[in-house]
């Protein structure tokens, strides 16, 4: 196969699907993983695709925008694994917690399969999926009804209906940006009051975002940046965002992308989540 044929090929699935990964196409194509890349290279360069690490999504975006979840498991991969190893450390055994829909929630999901006795609350499919392919007896998933969206949420008032009368102690979000302005913010309507409904039912709220997400905006805002507990991020995060993070958030803890499970913690003024 040409290059121009191959490449026309990664064009059309990156748009059917929303996202690849470099060594899916390796596979499929029979070439290595360097010559993908530099296929990816030239989309980008002519602005038909975005490069990310391990692989290309969509150009472009808007607050509406809603990438599916495979077109988001190909982004920022090491500082998610790093969120979720730092996040997970939070979950005690035999806690009530809850999951919101996201491929960050989704590494922390891998994570709490070794966690006895948890009950655990979810809008998320992979989620879900991911503790019951667990198979642990003592641990309890439920999983909440809905309408389903690309990113494999379950929201609207089957999902509000089914988590307004949960009482958690923990709920992990994950979100689509964070500005001051804004706060955290999804561009899924639904989702927001899907959400919203999780951050009532929690003692606590845990935001998982890695540096990516700051100065995006969802069309609909889910909570203010102080209803946050605790936000765990990635070293990336610009001093301008860990400044403003660090004003409002209960608590900031960032780690670093290239030694998952290294964290270093941030607390912050007097709301500090002890």
């Amino acid at each position: 196969m040409l290059a121009q044929q191959r490449q026309a090929a990664i064009l059309e699935r990156v748009r059917s699907t929303g996202g690849v990964r470099v060594s899916e196409l390796a596979g499929e194509f029979g070439v290595s993983d360097m010559t993908i890349r530099r296929d990816l290279e030239a989309l980008h360069e002519r602005g038909l695709l975005a490069k990310v690490h391990g692989g290309a999504t969509t150009a472009g975006s808007s607050s509406t925008d809603e990438p599916g979840f495979h077109a988001k498991s190909v982004r920022q991969l090491s500082e998610k694994a790093a969120i979720a190893d730092r996040a997970a450390q939070l979950v005690r055994p035999g806690a009530a917690v809850a999951l919101s829909a996201g491929t960050t929630t989704a590494e922390l999901a891998r994570r709490l399969v070794d966690v006895p006795g948890l009950t655990v609350v979810t809008n998320s499919l992979p989620v879900a999926e991911i503790l019951h392919a667990g198979g642990r007896p003592d641990q309890t998933v439920v999983l909440t009804g809905g309408v389903r969206t690309p990113s494999d949420a379950l929201v609207g008032p089957l999902a509000v209906g089914a988590v307004r009368s949960l009482h958690l102690d923990l709920l992990f979000l994950g979100v689509h940006g964070i500005t001051e302005r804004a706060g955290f913010t999804t561009p899924n309507l639904m989702e927001a009051e899907t959400d919203r409904a999780l951050v009532a039912a929690a003692d606590r709220l845990v935001v998982l975002a890695d540096h990516t997400k700051w100065g995006t905006v969802g069309i609909s805002s889910i909570v203010e940046l102080a209803a946050a507990h605790v936000l765990v991020s990635d070293d990336r995060l610009p001093p301008p965002a860990r400044r403003a993070l660090g004003e409002q958030v209960g608590e900031l803890i960032m780690v670093t992308a290239t030694g998952a499970g290294r964290a270093t913690r941030t607390p912050t003024s007097e709301g500090a989540a002890q």
